[in-house]
């Protein structure tokens, strides 16, 4: 079964004050970790930029391994992300993987995890959501069926009324990966995210 992947990292990164996407842990920037986590499970990885769109693309090490997309209203939101994204999504593509840039920490084990929870889910499963210390995050799969939903959402929508939507369809994962409830919005939290890798 095919899983593909996306990457949304088109913000602004206002809070943090510098591109989140080239933020270094353990000597890797945020996206270039995603691609490499992703990709060893997820094909193709779909990454969506947006603001700064050059320098970004132009600090990867691993963009050879991603499709790049430039999203041009990013300045909508994320759900524009995730719609840009999905759109490039291929027919052979089962079931889709997302998650934002900002939660780089979350481990390829985890990754493989959630994609083998996917593929043996029972036929009415349309969502498979990791579950650590009782918070849900990323990354979420979604069943194919659902990205005609994704995309129909109005711009002032959020991804996650699709999700809320099929909660009594969805697959809860308990994992024990921090890394699928942490992100990082500013200074501060990259700070501990550093200080709890290293």
């Amino acid at each position: 079964m095919s899983i593909a992947g996306i990457i949304l990292a088109a913000g602004g990164s206002r809070r943090m004050g510098t591109p989140k996407p080239l933020l270094e842990l353990n000597g890797e920037t945020f996206l270039d970790r995603l691609i490499l986590t992703l990709g060893a499970t997820c094909a193709p990885v779909i990454v969506v930029l947006g603001c700064g769109a050059p320098a970004i693309r132009a600090g990867l090490r691993h963009a050879d391994l991603a499709t790049i997309l430039v999203n041009p209203d990013y300045s909508r939101g994320q759900l524009s992300s995730l719609q840009c994204g999905m759109e490039a999504i291929p027919p052979s593509a089962e079931g889709v993987m997302f998650t934002p840039v900002d939660q780089p920490a979350v481990r390829p084990s985890t990754v493989a995890h959630l994609a083998r929870a996917f593929q043996r889910r029972a036929p009415e499963q349309l969502l498979v959501v990791p579950r650590c210390q009782g918070r849900h995050g990323h990354p979420v799969c979604a069943a194919r069926e659902l990205i005609s939903e994704f995309l129909a959402l109005p711009p002032e929508s959020q991804a996650r009324e699709v999700v809320r939507r099929h909660r009594d369809h969805t697959l809860y994962l308990d994992v024990d990966d921090a890394g699928t409830i942490l992100d990082v919005d500013d200074p501060e939290s990259y700070q501990r995210l550093r200080n709890a890798e290293s």
